[in-house]
């Protein structure tokens, strides 16, 4: 284990370790990393994993991300002289995993490059400098000798359209990136203890995976084709040895779920330009929430475009990330397959890549609205580097499409409790809070009543947050929120406040007065009462998740003053 620390909280290190004969695993561990790719929030930190293959030939899958540059190199060189390297395979051109491409080609310059036939493409714009490569393409092989065959499985959108797997059939080792791998940083090397990491092995694939599960199911026929898999050797995380079964049968269930989906949303972008594959994966989350099934499709990668063209036909809803004004041609032809694919009563949505030369999105807007299809968030414009509030701004104009498209779902289900059992459970009451939580520059809130006290030692609450809310990614376990009590008799001018239906990015604390918590929350002046606390586990609860948290501090404000309680009608909706 070699160790960086940048500055006095940030951990980088780097581990080595032989997973097989002549295989060797140089992971990088990023202990402290709290954001990731869409800006999802991570708990446990993350790792990059990257691989040497030795046979008569060398081969070296994947590089690092850019900020362990020379602590990676150092062990590289450790552990190989870079000119011996025969071959960089390329899983996908993700900044995380060849952010340090280029400089391995400034250590190799006979190496060669071998990607499929989008990831070289990319490659050329990344590096600016010719490179030997090899397309592949599925079920190519390359020798290294000594029986290391490599096979390779072509593996689009996942979770970027360039992706391929690698199996040595030597070792079984299948090399897959960013599939089957999660966000979590440990001692540990392999999988020993599924149930540490099982919530965010699921996670990660609610994340990054679920917008892709028709091409997960399509990648696990084909791994299906290659034989035992005794590995995964993923691009994240713990390595899969000791339960790939169980796992990869996890993404199997995961992804049948998402493909039968009644309901389902196909978002079109561009992620060469700006940031257009953030912000759509940031839209992608928000429908997700609603149980709504997500496609995302590359248009640099649509080729397809007949496969394009049924994907629009089938889909309720249609986001589009506005391409740059100047496009080539495959990016122009599945443009023009789109529009002439849609069909009226389609719910749409439209945003700017950020690029900086994006086409303009209203006469696209206009032509949308001529053909009768529904607009289900205002046009999000992005006029400068996108921000944490960007990106929930995109993720919220995500679930008001959802909930859009799941409206009369939603009213059918509520109908369909008997009367007798609606109005029992109507006589369940609760008392009145608002839940106000901030991390970085995000801020939400929101009304709640499925509030109790659960625990003594240590104190702990639990509070029922609806998954489609948008609070609800900011209480995520080890994040810290305030619940505020609403005072009786006092309370109706903050209820009405929070209830009502905020626009995507909207400021939900205008117009109310707060003052800040030790972590800059905001704490309602106007409340009877507070308490800081700190998420210690969720667990899911159909359409909702319950929040256990504890509670590290509180005041009440009005000591002779009673909590308000709120009486239903009925038990089917609030």
């Amino acid at each position: 284990m070699v160790a960086l620390t940048a500055g006095t909280t940030k951990r980088l290190t780097i581990e080595t370790v032989e997973i097989a004969e002549n295989t060797t695993a140089v992971r990088s561990l990023d202990w402290d990393r709290d954001r990731f790719d869409i800006e999802f929030g991570l708990q446990n930190g993350t790792t990059y994993n990257s691989f040497i293959i030795k046979g008569d030939k060398q081969a070296l899958v994947d590089t690092s991300h850019e900020k362990f540059r020379q602590l990676y190199l150092d062990t590289l060189k450790g552990l190989i002289n870079p000119t011996d390297i025969d071959y960089l395979i390329i899983s996908h051109t993700e900044p995380d995993h060849s952010g340090l491409v280029k400089d391995m080609l400034q250590l190799a310059p006979d190496v060669t490059v071998v990607g499929s036939k989008v990831a070289i493409q990319f490659l050329e714009n990344l590096v600016h400098q010719p490179f030997k490569r090899q397309i592949v393409k599925n079920g190519d092989k390359l020798d290294l000798g000594q029986g290391h065959e490599l096979e390779f499985v072509i593996a689009p959108n996942l979770h970027w359209p360039d992706t391929i797997f690698t199996f040595d059939h030597k070792t079984q080792i299948l090399y897959t990136c960013d599939a089957f791998g999660l966000h979590y940083c440990s001692d540990a090397t392999f999988d020993e203890d599924i149930n540490a990491i099982a919530a965010d092995f699921e996670y990660y694939y609610e994340c990054l995976m679920a917008p892709n599960a028709r091409s997960v199911l399509s990648a696990l026929k084909r791994m299906g084709e290659l034989g035992k898999i005794a590995m995964i050797a993923t691009g994240h995380g713990p390595l899969l040895s000791h339960h790939v079964e169980e796992l990869t049968g996890r993404y199997r269930h995961w992804s049948q779920s998402q493909t039968k989906a009644e309901t389902s949303v196909g978002i079109f972008y561009t992620s060469a330009y700006g940031y257009g594959d953030r912000l759509a994966q940031a839209v992608a989350n928000g429908i997700n929430k609603t149980g709504v099934a997500v496609e995302l499709v590359d248009l640099r990668a649509a080729t397809d475009l007949a496969e394009l063209r049924e994907l629009v036909a089938r889909c309720a809803g249609i986001v589009v990330g506005m391409p740059p004004a100047q496009v080539d041609a495959t990016i122009q032809a599945a443009v023009s397959t789109i529009l002439g694919a849609i069909h009226e009563k389609q719910a749409v949505g439209l945003f700017e890549s950020g690029g900086g030369d994006d086409e303009p999105i209203y006469p696209l807007q206009n032509k949308f609205r001529d053909l009768g299809l529904i607009p289900a968030f205002p046009p999000i414009q992005i006029k400068e580097t996108p921000t944490d509030n960007t990106y929930k701004l995109c993720e919220e104009a995500g679930t008001d499409l959802g909930q859009f498209l799941t409206r009369d779902k939603s009213i059918k289900a509520m109908k369909s409790l008997s009367a007798d059992l609606d109005k029992a459970l109507g006589r369940l009451s609760g008392g009145l809070y608002i839940i106000t939580a901030k991390k970085g520059d995000i801020q939400s809130a929101m009304l709640a009543s499925w509030v109790s006290q659960v625990s003594f030692k240590p104190l702990g609450v639990s509070i029922a947050v609806a998954k489609d809310r948008a609070i609800e990614s900011l209480m995520q376990v080890g994040d810290k929120f305030v619940l505020n009590v609403l005072e009786e008799g006092n309370y109706q001018n903050l209820m009405k406040h929070f209830l009502k239906r905020f626009a995507p990015g909207a400021n939900r604390f205008e117009g109310v007065r707060t003052q800040p918590a030790q972590d800059g929350t905001p704490i309602l002046t106007d409340a009877l009462a507070y308490m800081e606390c700190e998420v210690s586990s969720r667990m899911d609860c159909g359409d909702h998740w319950v929040v256990y948290s504890t509670v590290e501090s509180g005041k009440v404000s009005k000591t002779e003053s009673l909590t308000a309680v709120h009486h239903r009608k009925v038990g089917n909706h609030y």
